[in-house]
């Protein structure tokens, strides 16, 4: 097993650990969550170097860029930014990086990624424990995980995986939850 695989791995396995964590509602700053501590190393910091030193050695570009939105959107997260800011921020720079990778388009896998990333980078953004930020890591999640497929990176493949499982057990929570209260 090379040491690349293995941070992937190392990586997935704690962001996969902070999909799981239950959010507290209590909790007033981000940065007292673990669950926001453990995505943010996890996918801002150890699949950041991971997307990065496996495009060095072929990897698609694409996950570079993933992991870059999902390190600015944690620091937003942690820093407890607006959905008023995190939307323009993540918008400008999702807008930015989807201009990119039409530029450097692959095939129409590429849709795939560039709607993903979208949904992942505003997931991560949005307000903790809201039925909008579960959405939009379900879908990203699930969109990111067919491209990892198809480019065939079961490191990205299975952590989107076992996160759409995690972001959707947050939808059905939201959901009999906004039931309850009507």
């Amino acid at each position: 097993m090379d040491y690349i695989f293995l941070l992937g791995l190392v990586g997935s396995l704690i962001i996969v650990l902070g999909a799981a964590w239950p959010e507290a509602k209590d909790v007033k700053r981000p940065t007292k969550s673990i669950k926001n501590w453990l995505l943010a190393i996890g996918g801002g910091c150890i699949l950041f170097i991971y997307a990065v030193l496996n495009y060095q050695q072929g990897g698609s570009i694409f996950f570079v860029f993933l992991q870059a939105l999902v390190a600015i959107s944690s620091v937003l997260m942690m820093i407890n930014a607006s959905d008023k800011v995190d939307m323009i921020v993540i918008t400008t720079i999702g807008f930015g990086l989807v201009i990119w990778s039409l530029y450097l388009f692959e095939g129409y896998n590429t849709i795939f990624f560039i709607f993903g990333l979208s949904g992942v980078g505003l997931g991560y953004a949005l307000q903790m424990g809201t039925l909008r930020r579960s959405v939009a890591l379900t879908l990203g999640s699930a969109l990111v995980a067919l491209f990892s497929y198809l480019e065939a990176n079961w490191i990205f493949f299975w952590l989107n995986a076992f996160f759409v499982v995690f972001s959707m057990f947050y939808v059905y929570k939201g959901l009999i939850n906004k039931r309850t209260r009507s």
